[in-house]
């Protein structure tokens, strides 16, 4: 097995924490770590744009995959559209500096 940490790209979360997966040496191609890691992490496989390899290597094909190392830190970065917003963005009343006495003010 190759144990790799994969996590899911979001600069936003605070504690932004990789999991351990593993995968088959026997079956190292891009759709197997794209399934394995989407089943893991909780992913619809359609919402990932790409798959990087820290700290700046896009992975595009199964040769890439085949490279890869034991414990090598990976990131799914996801595409976010209007209609299926993958992370709750904060209101404007919940963002910090936001003060609502000040927006009810008329001149």
């Amino acid at each position: 097995e190759l144990v790799l940490k994969v996590r899911i790209q979001n600069p936003n979360l605070r504690e932004n924490d990789f999991i351990e997966i593993e995968l088959d040496r026997q079956e190292l191609t891009y759709k197997e770590l794209l399934r394995v890691s989407c089943r893991e992490l909780g992913v619809n496989p359609e919402h990932v744009q790409k798959i990087r390899k820290l700290p700046n290597t896009m992975l595009r094909k199964d040769k890439d995959v085949a490279r890869l190392q034991d414990f090598q830190e990976l990131e799914l970065v996801l595409t976010v559209s209007d209609r299926n917003l993958l992370f709750r963005l904060p209101t404007l009343s919940e963002q910090s500096g936001y003060n609502k006495k000040a927006s009810e003010l008329t001149y």
